[in-house]
């Protein structure tokens, strides 16, 4: 799958588009095809290292997402959606 990922501190310029290995839910937890995210101000501040929150990189920001839950993992509730 691609994710867009954040290596260095810097602006929305920094992140970089790569192939990484296709994720499993793990217990408690749902996967869920992202159909459309977004990368608000919070996101900006925190791949500049500008924010409180700072998640050891690398890592993707856009914690505003909406899709299609594909698959779920051992003790998720059942019938759970993702509602964007």
């Amino acid at each position: 799958m691609k994710a867009l990922l954040s290596h260095a501190p810097g602006g929305p310029g920094t992140l970089r588009l790569e192939e990484v290995a296709d994720p499993r839910p793990g217990p408690g937890q749902l996967l869920v095809r992202v159909r459309a995210c977004a990368v608000n101000y919070p996101d900006v501040l925190i791949i500049e290292d500008k924010y409180q929150f700072k998640p050891p990189r690398p890592f993707a920001p856009g914690g505003e997402i909406a899709g299609t839950v594909e698959a779920v993992g051992e003790g998720s509730p059942a019938g759970a959606r993702a509602t964007g």
